[in-house]
């Protein structure tokens, strides 16, 4: 397994991480899956602590135990739930960060977090305080890096240039490019761009006519001209699970793509696509067949 530099921090990470909130809460299936990760190379594991509402973090940390040293953890802040009451509200005031900080260090078993991400973001929020409350925590060794999770282009733009955030998660796929007009600028903020929603929802995997039958439709695409995208890239490209992580990691600003896994067999199958990528050099035609869009809200 490849490795990235994490931005221009002194972290390189795997360039498949693998995503936490598909772990199931049965225990044993969780490790089952986390063991064969990291016997793979993997060293890269996201999570939240909305996840399961602190349960997906609890089970990362007892099962990592010993192997947690060789593991870079990352984690995200931001949306509060009460116990014993239903949903959760948005709060990014530096409190509410180091004490949710302190409870994600407890439940993951360990005494620093390498990558410590806000967990969305609005223009509104107190990003004097955000930036503040993050370098402290970094200044204490509690984390090592930090960064955020955002879609928006205004947020990413504030947040950036005044702080020395490394990590950027953002959906990005062959179905969704719309980031793609900020890794420039990202990476000369000297941040790199974590991805999610890689194989968008199952989508650009071998299994795509099965996922096709469960959607109508993603993000600007009808129906029909999903499936005839999905169509046209599958003549053109014998495995559509590889040409999606080739896709996003032929992007020097992307460090990793994160993929979740439900189960051996699902992770087994990112392994097996992650090995042929390096056979996948001509984008043309994914270029072609894909639609170039952009961010129209939050500018």
């Amino acid at each position: 397994m490849k490795k990235r530099q994490l931005g221009s921090s002194e972290l390189f990470i795997s360039e498949i991480s693998l995503g936490g909130m598909s772990l199931s809460t049965d225990k044993k299936k969780a490790a089952g899956i986390i063991d064969m990760a990291l016997d793979a190379g993997i060293n890269y594991i996201d999570t939240a602590d909305l996840y399961d509402f602190g349960t997906n973090e609890e089970i990362i940390g007892t099962i990592l135990g010993k192997r947690r040293q060789d593991v870079i953890v990352a984690t995200k802040v931001g949306n509060r739930w009460t116990e014993g009451k239903e949903g959760w509200h948005w709060d990014a005031s530096p409190a509410y960060i180091k004490e949710a900080l302190h409870a994600s260090l407890k439940r993951l078993g360990t005494d620093f977090i390498d990558v410590y991400q806000l967990h969305g973001g609005t223009i509104e929020d107190d990003w004097d305080g955000i930036i503040d409350t993050f370098e402290s925590l970094k200044k204490d060794g509690l984390i090592r890096e930090y960064g955020i999770s955002s879609i928006r282009p205004n947020v990413l733009k504030r947040f950036l240039p005044a702080s020395s955030a490394k990590s950027i998660m953002m959906q990005y796929s062959a179905l969704d490019r719309r980031p793609e007009e900020w890794l420039d600028f990202i990476a000369g903020e000297g941040a790199s761009v974590i991805t999610r929603g890689t194989v968008a929802k199952g989508l650009l995997t071998n299994s795509w006519k099965e996922r096709l039958q469960r959607v109508n439709g993603f993000n600007t695409y009808t129906a029909d001209a999903l499936t005839t995208a999905l169509t046209d890239l599958a003549t053109q490209y014998d495995d559509l699970h590889a040409l999606a992580i080739a896709f996003n990691l032929k992007e020097p600003t992307i460090a990793s793509t994160v993929i979740g896994a439900s189960s051996q067999e699902q992770l087994a199958q990112t392994l097996a696509a992650y090995g042929k990528i390096d056979s996948i050099t001509d984008f043309t035609a994914v270029n072609e067949l894909t639609k170039t869009e952009q961010y129209i809200d939050h500018r």
